[in-house]
């Protein structure tokens, strides 16, 4: 077994180990109880998975120069960052040594170890964050390279109300920040009316995308107006110069449980430069001052989307 130093303490039982080409550590995984000083605080690398809901030893990753990238630590720790005292078992490392991301858990999802499994082991933690203070069960941290906060991240289920610049909303799954502190986008917990340079829509994803709360469904423009959501209660009749009018809306598809309920695909409708754009296709953009916009409520009705088929 080898011995490494790093910029934050000497690594001993080291096992395994990749290298850069100016020498310096790519990763490596311990095999002993070691102890790193960093400006966080005391950090333990993971040497052994206690139980089966940690994933099996995951290796340090370093920049080329030396600098820390990502560390699995032993057992949940408390650090300090730029938004106070936060859990964490997985922490990663712009370049310059800021924290990026902190992971309160970091189990192995398997047969044996669901999400729910690790829900039950996560703790409603408060931070400050632009828009005061939030209590929740948080999934992931992530921070701008000067501290600033990006994004929380938080568990299904968790519910946290936000003061916005269209209102006060209740938040699902994440929100997202300017590095000015401003709200760049969030995910609004049910059917949210809010005012669109063509008229008011009501915001609703019925399935948001992704794992994270880095990019939501409602996006906001620096200065607080709409510039992007998602809808699956209307339609958009577009006017044409030549008189003629193209209508676009939601989509509709079958439920995943192979019955005959329906469920709803939502439209995108992104307000950008001056322009109304469907679905992120620029070939279905149009300019606000050339073409006349109608707004329409739909009137069939459709259920949620079924992940269980019991």
């Amino acid at each position: 077994m080898n011995s490494v130093t790093t910029r934050y303490g000497k690594l001993s039982g080291v096992e395994f180990r990749t290298l850069y080409s100016n020498g310096k550590m790519d990763g490596c995984l311990v095999s002993r109880h070691n102890i790193l000083e960093t400006p966080y605080g005391q950090m333990v690398p993971q040497y052994e998975a206690e139980d089966i809901g940690r994933r099996s030893v995951k290796p340090m990753y370093f920049f080329k120069d030396g600098s820390l990238k990502s560390i699995a630590l032993q057992t949940q720790t408390r650090i300090t960052t730029p938004v106070g005292q936060l859990p964490a078992e997985l922490v990663t490392f712009h370049k310059s040594g800021t924290i990026r991301r902190v992971f309160p858990l970091d189990g192995k999802l398997s047969g044996f170890w669901s999400w729910q499994n690790e829900f039950a082991l996560a703790e409603t933690t408060t931070i400050d964050t632009p828009v005061g203070s939030i209590s929740a069960k948080i999934i992931n941290i992530r921070f701008y390279e000067s501290g600033a906060l990006k994004s929380i991240t938080l568990w299904p289920g968790q519910v946290i109300s936000v003061p916005t610049p269209v209102g006060t909303i209740s938040v699902r799954k994440g929100i997202a920040f300017y590095e000015s502190g401003k709200i760049r986008s969030f995910e609004p917990l049910g059917k949210t009316e809010l005012p669109t340079p063509i008229g008011n829509m009501l915001a609703y994803d019925n399935e948001p995308n992704g794992i994270h709360g880095d990019i939501n469904s409602v996006q906001l423009a620096p200065d607080g107006s709409v510039e992007a959501l998602c809808t699956v209660d209307h339609a958009v009749l577009v006017s044409l110069p030549d008189e003629r009018s193209e209508l676009f809306r939601p989509g509709v598809k079958n439920n995943v449980c192979g019955d005959e309920r329906k469920v709803s695909v939502p439209m995108k409708i992104r307000f950008e430069q001056g322009k109304v754009t469907f679905n992120d296709n620029l070939r279905l953009s149009f300019d606000i001052d050339r073409y006349r916009f109608e707004v329409r409520e739909l009137g069939h009705k459709t259920d949620e989307p079924a992940y269980s088929c019991g």
